[in-house]
């Protein structure tokens, strides 16, 4: 079978009950047994294809996570109500009170918050680094360190983690590799790369059509099983259940994944390529300024792209409020948080999905107030969308 991921979830095919092109929907909580001992039998483990209860797993999620695995080539997927409990339910089964995890800086807030201010009440502390200084990222590394954790293209600076690498970091000390490739599906596969688990927001690029909450844990067929585990699996015991109906909906997404993160990626750098040409700071990975470029494109797999986001800075946060509304009005997009949509959105980074980080940490790192972060759109014209965008920066005082 061809490597390519679009194609094995192409090849994958699920037929309905009666023979319909899209799997038949399982509306059930709970499932029936013939016998006793088989109904053991599952509750211990030892009973592949039989379903219990939907909270452990329900074969129209199975669909979804089967199909998961395959884009990720990982041996088995786990579904989870949303990309923060698929995050927390790995961490919580890889550590114990007394780990420690070493994370890059530049991450989600809701997950920069999860490390900082959730998880040291349960003993698991996180030490942040500059993920794309090895030297730093090594120097923290002691007895206590159990996970190496960070983004394969970072939120919202768009930094770009060398997964071989660190994969070697970490195989060195006995750690766990967890990579968020949220921005990213179809243009890296971080399993071969290196990473031991890999978790997803199907929320955003992977879903598309921001109508749900949902994740994804892709792993080894032992640890999603350790998820499942009715006496010890964070999956089964924290309930992060996805609901059939919206596993259903979005394994058919699914089918239009490669056409959307081409159509993404073009845009994206269509907008950057230009924005950059008038004086503005830029980060985007698919732009030779970028200082992971050529790292990145010795990572990727071929035909996707770069990605479709790119943040700009425009310094002020007064200035990049009124963008973001002027570019509203004047129809780019929705000035709103998230991405994958098929339509622009813009959010401010500091004021929003990296709120959580303190301001003074946010300094530190590079997260200017003036920050703007673009889920650039599948737009059919995108000239026109970025004459919208320079037409407003000039409507807002930015050129």
């Amino acid at each position: 079978m061809t490597e390519n991921p679009a194609n094995r979830i192409q090849d994958y095919l699920v037929f309905g009950e009666f023979g319909g092109v899209n799997p038949s929907i399982e509306d059930s909580s709970t499932f029936t047994f013939l016998s006793a001992e088989r109904m053991k039998e599952v509750f211990q483990g030892r009973a592949e294809g039989c379903y219990l209860y939907s909270r452990h797993i329900n074969p129209t999620d199975e669909y979804l996570a089967r199909v998961i695995a395959l884009m990720e080539a990982s041996e088995c997927a786990q579904i989870t109500a949303s990309g923060m409990s698929a995050i927390s339910c790995i961490l919580l089964q890889l550590c114990n009170s007394g780990d420690e995890i070493i994370s890059s800086r530049t991450i989600y807030g809701g997950t920069y918050a999860l490390l900082k201010n959730f998880l040291p009440k349960l003993g698991i502390n996180t030490q942040f680094v500059d993920i794309t200084n090895l030297a730093e990222v090594k120097s923290k590394i002691n007895e206590k360190t159990k996970i190496l954790y960070f983004e394969s293209i970072s939120n919202p600076l768009l930094e770009v983690a060398d997964i071989p690498a660190l994969k070697k970091l970490a195989s060195q000390h006995n750690l766990k590799l967890v990579v968020d490739n949220t921005f990213s599906p179809l243009m890296f596969s971080p399993i071969k790369l290196g990473a031991d688990v890999v978790a997803y927001s199907l929320t955003k690029f992977v879903n598309g059509s921001s109508d749900c909450i949902a994740g994804a844990i892709c792993g080894t067929h032992d640890f999603i099983s350790s998820l499942r585990d009715v006496n010890s699996g964070a999956c089964m015991l924290l309930g992060p259940v996805m609901d059939s109906m919206r596993a259903a909906s979005i394994f058919k997404n699914m089918r239009t994944l490669h056409v959307r993160m081409v159509q993404h990626s073009k845009n994206a750098q269509y907008i950057a390529e230009n924005i950059e040409k008038l004086g503005i700071r830029v980060f985007y990975p698919g732009l030779p300024s970028h200082p992971q470029h050529k790292l990145l494109k010795s990572m990727l797999n071929h035909d996707y792209g770069f990605g479709g986001m790119v943040t700009i800075d425009v310094k002020d946060e007064e200035i990049a409020n009124k963008l973001m509304v002027k570019m509203q009005e004047e129809l780019v997009g929705y000035f709103a948080v998230s991405l994958g949509f098929y339509k622009t959105l813009f959010s401010s980074p500091g004021t929003s999905t990296s709120s959580e980080i303190p301001k003074e940490e946010q300094e530190r790192i590079g997260l200017s107030p003036g920050l703007v972060r673009f889920s650039v759109g599948i737009d059919h014209d995108i000239e026109r969308t970025f004459d919208r965008i320079k037409q407003s920066m000039i409507d807002c005082g930015v050129i």
